[in-house]
């Protein structure tokens, strides 16, 4: 099976189309969740994602939130101040759909599962090292993919737990037999780690390898959308500089 996978995308039609255009053949798509929030075209991600032939989703934070299923307290003023723009701009249609979205962790086969934050807590951030244990700890397939951080992340357990990396540009990473492994493959919509492009991967589980990608796309066209629907400046610039 090949898989397209796509996390993190917060209603970017921009980046989300560049990625679709530019992934190449899949047969089945995984979608780690926050479909909307920050950006400016929440239905139209939706409906983009919905159209896809093959696909599986999860749930995000934000997609919770924007559905009121999650309270927005624990959000900085500019995730709260979007997350209230985007759930009044949601149809009812998605709005209805958005809060059907499973939780995660979701297992997809017998090597893979998905979750949004972490294995152990759908909202959980996996920043150190004891955050990592504690997934690989939970994890109930040997390959875990997981998102929220919007910053690309591996590690691999076998022996001993080690990153893996850098992961910088284009990625493969073969996944052996004997060991365990934990990635972010890297936001669609709004990534931070320093690199504005796109990131999205690919899985061959036949071939057993992952491969990370990054695309530019057009972002002075997502930021002008942004500036244009009255959300804060700051969510426009910060996708020229992958922060």
């Amino acid at each position: 099976m090949t898989y397209l996978i796509l996390s993190d995308i917060h209603a970017n039609l921009e980046a989300l189309e560049t990625v679709l255009a530019t992934a190449g053949p899949y047969e089945h798509a995984l979608v780690l969740g926050d479909l909307v929030g920050y950006g400016a075209n929440p239905n139209e991600v939706v409906h983009r994602l919905r159209a896809l032939p093959s696909v599986t989703f999860i749930r995000g934070n934000h997609d919770k939130a924007a559905t009121r299923l999650a309270s927005v307290e624990h959000f900085n003023h500019l995730a709260r101040f979007a997350i209230q723009w985007t759930t009044e701009q949601l149809t009812p249609e998605n709005l209805q759909w958005l809060t059907e979205l499973p939780a995660g962790p979701l297992a997809i086969d017998d090597l893979v599962e998905i979750c949004h934050g972490a294995p152990f807590d759908e909202d959980a951030y996996i920043f150190d090292d004891l955050d990592v244990r504690r997934a690989m700890a939970a994890a109930s397939r040997p390959l875990c993919l997981f998102g929220h951080t919007h910053v690309p992340a591996a590690f691999r357990l076998a022996d001993t737990l080690l990153p893996v990396g850098p992961l910088r540009d284009r990625f493969q990473l073969p996944l052996e037999a004997t060991a365990r492994y934990l990635v972010n493959c890297g936001a669609v919509g709004q990534p931070r780690d320093g690199d504005p492009r796109a990131a999205f991967a690919h899985l061959d589980t036949a071939e057993r390898t992952l491969t990370i990608n990054r695309v530019a796309y057009d972002v002075a066209t997502a930021q002008a959308k942004i500036i244009a629907a009255g959300l804060p400046e700051v969510l426009a610039h910060r996708l020229a500089i992958g922060r």
